[in-house]
């Protein structure tokens, strides 16, 4: 027990030097077209659970209901549950900030018009999901770290309404939408 503990803050230090790293190297820009074509959501779910609302974007954009991919962040879960949104935890953490998790790896595989980040407190696995995702263009609050995101939104978490409003100015000044 005692070592499992150890090995777990060993590879906690790591993805927390990992992160930094990658924080401080420039984001790889995507050669994708104008226009939002696929979407990504990274949800805090112990903060904000209700994730159906994430697919009026499709509508809002004109997606596909395929297009919008949602993986969701507890910081603990039972595996035996059934989750309506795809899920990863604090347990998930491997070795220099790896992810191992079946779920993280599917969304991880993709590339996305635009991410959203939707959590508001740091979170070394939040941070590490929104850091690997290939995005072009990165949408989340101001509370966390302003090198993670392309758009910063200064709107409550829980007013989706007025964050959805306030998303689609940017796009539509950006030439996006």
């Amino acid at each position: 027990m005692f070592l499992k503990g150890l090995k777990d803050k060993f590879k906690y230090k790591s993805g927390l030097k990992f992160l930094k790293e990658e924080l401080d190297n420039p984001q790889q820009v995507l050669k994708r077209s104008k226009g939002i074509k696929s979407l990504g959501c990274i949800v805090d779910l112990d903060k904000f659970d209700d994730t159906n609302k994430f697919f009026e974007f499709v509508d809002e954009f004109a997606l596909r209901p395929q297009a919008v991919k949602i993986i969701g962040y507890k910081d603990y879960y039972d595996k035996n549950s059934p989750y309506a949104t795809p899920i990863f935890s604090d347990k998930d953490l491997g070795w220099n900030g790896a992810i191992e998790n079946s779920y993280a790896l599917e969304f991880l595989s993709r590339e996305y018009d635009l991410l959203i980040n939707y959590f508001t407190e740091e979170n070394l696995l939040l941070q590490l999901m929104s850091i690997k995702t290939r995005a072009r263009i990165r949408v989340g609050f101001e509370e966390v770290d302003e090198k993670l995101n392309d758009i910063i939104l200064k709107t409550p978490m829980d007013d989706f309404k007025t964050f959805k409003k306030e998303l689609q100015k940017y796009l539509v000044v950006l030439n996006e939408v």
